[in-house]
């Protein structure tokens, strides 16, 4: 069945060039230009989706059930991304704001993928999900420059958390799953060298051809026409003659300057207000419109400032600050007096070696935390998609206002305390003698009955 579904892609991608070919090469960059065929590096392309991506669609369809949909929606992205070459290879890159239309189609299929896995959670198969999910940003690389590459790496990376769980629950149980993750893993391997050799520094565009836009290489539409005429504030129903009149009536009275406001009646302070309160009361209530300025739209938004990434010792307090992509973060130099604050990192690691008094987690995002010895409290506030790591001793451990924070604790901290509020998807991994980990999800759900004198609360099990 592998063998045939494979034939099946190897077919479709044939098909695909035949297509292209009788749609002619204008604009075909590279040794293919004028003789109707897809350039090079689209051809490359086609070798990826024919090999690891047909390989791990088979695979997908013998597991059945959430994985082979998943999968399905995968061939689609790459089909979509490989009409995107297509349109590279013959037309000139279009400026930013013409690019984004080209690249929704991919975007939307990216989407769905991680759509897919979310509305799935109670799915058995739900870590082959996470792993396609976490990783699919990496067809994103098109709109990435100068390093599309490790981008690609990065994404890949993301996924090995989950595709290491797969391998765990299946290694002895069925291989099949097994060569299911090394195909899907060896997508982006080969995604990596494919843009190492073609797209160095980002998605190669054709020198000549049009200027490429979602209609499929097409010149951009001609300019706006010119304005209308101006309106006449005459009024219509006296004639044309009229309005003429009223107008120069009214540029008359603007020439006048300063004198425009002799035919204005001079208000005594007898007849003001503010001199009178009473006056209010006689003339009713206050109109009650708009406030001023309301109808003025909006100023934009100004863009996020992008702050420079901050790794030093500032008195007792180490700070790790607005680190994006930064693998391999390490503080050595620690003393028992010092503290770590990270803040507003994504995608990134970091290790901190030695005995410390406290480390605090704050605004993070897939960030991976590895530590040794902590005499106070790790704290993990208002964060997503964390990863704490204990080597040594850790006494407390302190979550809050976070999605998703697996906890690896070592056999020196299985006594520690670890206190939750408003967090979801926590898991606590505790060691086995053989040296592997056993999951344990801390519990989001609670039950509180009144038994007469108190309340009472206990943890109760997720249905699903």
């Amino acid at each position: 069945m592998a063998e045939l579904s494979g034939l099946v892609q190897r077919l479709e991608v044939a098909v695909g060039r035949l297509e292209s070919m009788s749609a002619g090469g204008g604009g075909v960059s590279g040794p293919a230009a004028g003789s109707g065929a897809v350039s090079a590096y689209v051809e490359a392309y086609d070798g990826l989706i024919s090999g690891p991506v047909a390989q791990y669609a088979a695979l997908s369809q013998k597991i059945g059930g959430d994985v082979q949909k998943h999968a399905e929606m995968m061939k689609q992205a790459f089909s979509c991304q490989r009409q995107l070459l297509v349109t590279a290879s013959r037309s000139q890159k279009p400026s930013d704001a013409a690019l984004a239309p080209l690249l929704a189609p991919v975007s939307k299929v990216i989407t769905e993928v991680q759509a897919f896995r979310e509305k799935n959670r109670s799915s058995p198969l739900f870590n082959h999900l996470s792993a396609v999910s976490e990783s699919v940003p990496a067809l994103g690389w098109v709109a990435m420059a100068p390093k599309p590459g490790p981008f690609v790496k990065d994404m890949q990376d993301a996924a090995m958390f989950y595709t290491n769980r797969v391998l765990k629950d299946y290694k002895e149980k069925d291989k099949m799953h097994v060569d299911w993750v090394n195909a899907y893993v060896s997508i982006w391997s080969g995604l990596q060298a494919y843009i190492k050799q073609h797209h160095t520094t980002g998605l190669s565009w054709s020198k000549t051809g049009p200027v490429a836009s979602a209609s499929g290489g097409a010149p951009a539409p001609p300019p706006p026409g010119p304005p209308p005429p101006p309106m006449d504030f005459g009024d219509k129903s006296s004639g044309g003659e009229s309005g003429a009149v009223s107008r120069n009536a009214l540029f008359a009275s603007l020439n006048k300057g300063s004198d425009i406001t002799k035919g204005l009646k001079h208000v005594s302070d007898d007849k003001k207000t503010h001199k009178n309160p009473a006056l209010k009361t006689q003339t009713g209530p206050l109109p009650t419109g708009p406030k001023p300025f309301a109808s003025r739209p909006t100023a934009a938004a100004s863009p996020a400032r992008t702050l420079p990434p901050v790794l030093e010792l500032d008195g007792k307090k180490w700070k790790v600050e607005n680190q994006e992509g930064a693998q391999g973060l390490v503080i050595s130099d620690t003393e028992l007096k010092q503290v770590v604050y990270a803040f507003k990192c994504n995608n990134s690691t970091l290790q901190v070696k030695g005995k410390i008094n406290s480390i605090i987690v704050d605004n993070c995002k897939k960030m991976g935390l590895v530590f040794d010895d902590v005499v106070g409290i790790i704290e993990v506030i208002n964060c997503r998609d964390v990863k704490v790591q204990v080597m040594g001793k850790v006494p407390t451990i302190s979550i809050n206002k976070t999605d998703g924070c697996h906890v690896y604790l070592s056999k020196d901290s299985l006594a520690c305390e670890i206190i939750s509020a408003k967090s979801s998807e926590m898991n606590v991994l505790v060691p086995n003698k053989d040296g592997e980990y056993t999951e344990i999800p801390v519990p989001e759900q609670f039950k509180t009955i009144w038994d007469g004198s108190k309340l009472v609360t206990t943890a109760t099990e997720i249905a699903g």
